[in-house]
Parts: C-alpha cells; sequence; structure tokens
C-alpha cells in the first residue's frame, strides 16, 4: 500500500489541462466536412447494425458476470469527491476527454463511466432542497444529513449558533476508521479547511470558521473550536498523508507567509497565537517521522518510505502534485470543479472534471477490486447544462448549429441558469460571436445574473467498483454512502458480517482496512 500511496501522492491532484487561450477552439468544423469519414472509420462502423448489436451483446456479457457478487472484505477504500460535478457536468467531461484524445467524443468513456456499479443519490440538506457543500459533506462522510453550512454535527444545530452543537457532533468514515486501527488520510485540491474534507474530522456550527480569526466573539466565548485546531486535535494521527491547502489558517496573524512573504492576504488569521503546523508537529510521538511540506520541492525530496505523518498546505493544492511551480487554473487558485461553475467558467470546472478522471485512473491500474472499495462521487451538482440540437462531434465549448428563433443571435452549446455570464450589451442579448468563447475565462451566458452560480438541486451519480459495490444501487439518500462503504469494510457499527464462521462464502482475505483515503477534488 505504501507503493500505492506514493504514486497517488505525486500524480492525484496534477496539474490543470486548461489551455490559457486555445485548445479546443470551441468552433464548428467547417462546412462540408461533417460527414466526410475515412472507411473503417468509427463514423462508418456505427452505420452498419451489426456494430451496436455486438456493441450491446458485449455489455449483456459483461452484466451477466455481475451476477457473481463480490462479497470480499475490503481492505482498501478510497473515495473520490468530485465538488460540484453533477450528471451534466459528468456526460460533458466525458466529450471533453474524448476530444481531447482527437475523438469526436460521445463515444468515449471516462474512467469512471468503467465501474460496474452506479447509483444516485438525494443531495438535498434537511433545511434545503438545494444543498451547500457542509450540510452534504455531513451526510457521506459521516452518515447523517445535517443543515446546510454545519459540518460533522446533526441537523439539531442551527448555523452560527455555537451553543447548539454541544451533544450534536457526529464521526465520520474517517473516524471510524481509525478507531479500527486503520491508515486515514486526505488529499485535496481545496484549502484542508474547507467544507469539503473538513466534515471528516471536524463538528463546527458555521463552515466558515477556518480560524479562531473568523468566528464571533460569542462563539469563541461558547467554546466552539475553529476548523484548522480540529484537524490537528480531534483526529491526531491522521496517518499517511493531509494534503491541501489553507495554510494561513494554521499560523498566528500577521506571520508572514513562507511563499509570499510580501503579500498581506496571504499572512497567517489565527487569533490565539499558535503555530499549529508545530503543535502538529510536536503531538506526535517521538519514535514517529512527522514532516511538514508546501511545496512540490519539498515533498519530492522526503523518503517517504521512512515518514510516518505527513502534512501538506499549499496556497495552490497542486503544486504539491506535478510541476515545478504553480500549474493551477488561469483565475482560480486550485481550479476546482465546482469554483470553476460557480465563476460561470465551464472551461475550467470541465477540465477539472477530466483530471478527476485521471486520477480515478491511476488508482484503478494501482489497486485491485478483490480487496479495494472505490467509490465516485459528487456533493451536489450545479445549473450548468450543454444542448441547442449540436451535431454528433461538435466541440464540447462550442457553438449551437442554430440562432435563437427570438433575438437571431448565436449562442454557445453550454449555458448556465443563473450565474455571472448575464450580459446585456445595448439593450440586448450578448453576441457570442463577438468575443473569444474558447477562453478558459470566458463566463458562458445565463439566464438570470448572480455575481455566482448557484448548486443544483438534482441528484448526483455514485460510481462504485470493488468488494460490496453493489450495495449501492438505484436511489439512495446520500448519508447511506459511508455506511455502505463500512459495512465493505468491517468498520464501524455494523460488523456482524464480518464473523466469517456464520457466513462461510467470505474469501480469506484478510478483514483489515489497509487505507482510508479520501479524494476531494
Amino acid at each position: 500500500m505504501k507503493a500505492l500511496f506514493v504514486l497517488l501522492l505525486t500524480q492525484l491532484c496534477s496539474a490543470s489541462l486548461v489551455p490559457g487561450r486555445r485548445g479546443l477552439q470551441g468552433q464548428r468544423p467547417k462546412k462540408g466536412t461533417v460527414g466526410c469519414y475515412e472507411p473503417g472509420s468509427p463514423a462508418e462502423r456505427e452505420k452498419d447494425p451489426e456494430y451496436w448489436r455486438r456493441q450491446a451483446q458485449e455489455t449483456l456479457r459483461n452484466a451477466l458476470r455481475l451476477q457473481h457478487l463480490n462479497q470480499n472484505v475490503a481492505k482498501n477504500l478510497i473515495l473520490f469527491l468530485g465538488d460540484g460535478m453533477g450528471v451534466s457536468t459528468v456526460t460533458a467531461a466525458r466529450i471533453l476527454k474524448g476530444q481531447l484524445q482527437h475523438g469526436q467524443g460521445e463515444e468515449s468513456l471516462l474512467e469512471m463511466d468503467k465501474f460496474p456499479f452506479v447509483a444516485l443519490a438525494k443531495t438535498y440538506n434537511t433545511n434545503a432542497q438545494v444543498p451547500d457543500s457542509a450540510g452534504t459533506a455531513t451526510a457521506y462522510l459521516c452518515g447523517v444529513k445535517a443543515n446546510e453550512g454545519t459540518l460533522g454535527v446533526s441537523a439539531g444545530v442551527t448555523r452560527d449558533r455555537c451553543n447548539t452543537t454541544k451533544g450534536q457532533e457526529v464521526t465520520s468514515i474517517l473516524r471510524w476508521a481509525k478507531e479500527a486501527g486503520k491508515a486515514v488520510g486526505i488529499v485535496t485540491t481545496t484549502r484542508v479547511t474547507h467544507a469539503t474534507p473538513s466534515a471528516a474530522y471536524a463538528h463546527s456550527a458555521n463552515r466558515d470558521w477556518y480560524s479562531d480569526g473568523e468566528m464571533p466573539p460569542d462563539a469563541l466565548e461558547g467554546g466552539c473550536k475553529d476548523i484548522a485546531r480540529q484537524l490537528v486535535e480531534n483526529i491526531p494521527e491522521i496517518e499517511v498523508v493531509i494534503l491541501g491547502g489553507g495554510r494561513k489558517y494554521m499560523y498566528p496573524k500577521n506571520v508572514s507567509d513562507v511563499e509570499y512573504p510580501h503579500e498581506e492576504k496571504h499572512r497567517g488569521t489565527r487569533l490565539d497565537g499558535r503555530n499549529l503546523v508545530q503543535a502538529w508537529q510536536e503531538a506526535k510521538p517521538r519514535s514517529k517521522v512527522a514532516e511538514y511540506v508546501w511545496h512540490r520541492r519539498g515533498l519530492l525530496a522526503l523518503n517517504l518510505s521512512h515518514v510516518d505523518f505527513l502534512l501538506g498546505e499549499s496556497l495552490h493544492p497542486r503544486v504539491l502534485g506535478r510541476g515545478g511551480q504553480c500549474q493551477a487554473v488561469p483565475g482560480s487558485a486550485g481550479g476546482r470543479i465546482d469554483h470553476g461553475h460557480h465563476e460561470g467558467k465551464a472551461k475550467q470546472a470541465l477540465h477539472e472534471a477530466v483530471e478527476l478522471d485521471r486520477a480515478i485512473g491511476l488508482a484503478t491500474r494501482l489497486t485491485s477490486t478483490q480487496d479495494t472499495l472505490s467509490v465516485v462521487t459528487a456533493d451536489h451538482s450545479h445549473v450548468f447544462t450543454f444542448g441547442g440540437y449540436t451535431p454528433r462531434g461538435n466541440p464540447i465549448f462550442g457553438l449551437a448549429p442554430m440562432q435563437s428563433d427570438v433575438d437571431r443571435k448565436p449562442f454557445t452549446s453550454i449555458l448556465y441558469g443563473n450565474g455571472p455570464g448575464y450580459k446585456i450589451v445595448a439593450g440586448e442579448r450578448e453576441n457570442v460571436s463577438a468575443v473569444d468563447f474558447a477562453h478558459a475565462d470566458y463566463q458562458a451566458q445565463s439566464a438570470v445574473p448572480l455575481r455566482q452560480e448557484t448548486h443544483g438541486g438534482e441528484d448526483v451519480a455514485v460510481f462504485a467498483r470493488g468488494p460490496m459495490a453493489h450495495l449501492l444501487h438505484g436511489v439512495h439518500e446520500q448519508n447511506y454512502i459511508p455506511h455502505a462503504m463500512a459495512y465493505a469494510a468491517c468498520i464501524g457499527s455494523n460488523r456482524g458480517h464480518c464473523n466469517t464462521a456464520a457466513h462461510p462464502v467470505m474469501p480469506v482475505f484478510l478483514p483489515f482496512l489497509g487505507l482510508l483515503l479520501l479524494l476531494l477534488c
């Protein structure tokens, strides 16, 4: 598992594919080129009915093999979470991946598409039809639904109300694994204190309480702890790795950043004067090696076979993955799927989704379905869509093949229901042919003007492969996910089935979870 981890560590959260100004041009093929195919090309093969029949029969044979259920005990669990990766994002990312490989796109397969079991998860929070990332993280990590904006607590906690927190804390699958004596880790392209990863270890009435510098006086007086402090104190022996961003929340107020010492916005924010990186290192047993890194150079200099604990925090988390310098998406520190959508920058969001899929492919190649349960899902969707009767192979960032029959202007296939892309020029909708809609920073047009695009409320997909993956099927409440994963690995409270004497069909694989790795991109 250590070899697996080293490879995951150095490749999973890699540099974005988003081009600065060009790449997939977003233009339709020139007139006369559509439909002109070489003999034996995919388009020619698709004209033969036998092509589709053979494909369907192969799919049927694969489906019939699934009748032999994999009921092994999962030695390893990997959860891939694409923040904001709704079904429309998955589909568009599939097309983008194929087009990056010089195909038409639609016929392409994402790595997650190859997982044999697929479910839908209902994402609503207990007080919100359209959820936020904190309430959803509590669901898919802690196994209970919660109010929007709250982390690692039950629905009995009101956002911003510190005094409602006591006794309402709920624990995550990360803690369940740790309490069973297993190795656990978190890798994220967000801040490690962001809502998406922090539900794994924190309990907070407000997702924005990154350090005590962001907390109101009544919360501090009430004894509530900030999220960065909880990262260090709540699960003090997260083994293998904690990698992400947000290091300024670990340092005293006004302490200069190690990488950007002259930039005030990157200085420490803590009011209690604590250096939490130092506290993290000092809390480790003297017989163990605990290393802190903030740049790829420091990471590559380590002999990871001799490292027991690793904390890495970069201003741009990808700097810990690949490349000698920050290779974040233009205009976004870290360039996450969710942030790309919120800014209306579909090109950034979709390239991020393709990058996440590359990580899934790497993990698939390095693990076995016999002992590793891998789950890919999203916390919520976005009001992102693509349509307009585009022809086969149309560039995913391109124009629809028609003009509006109302204002007689062209429009891109990709659009948002709301967001910053709403633009009126001379009293009319902006003419997209007058702008570079293939640019990475282009904000796709939206129906309603908002500074930030919003989440969507529809279900999200759950892809699963490995031991007990068949437990993820149909339509589930989102909080079901960690319960199914824990069952597969024989951790948590539901372990009655782990008695091999009661279940002689149980395989010889040891009921030991070697690694629980949360990959949040």
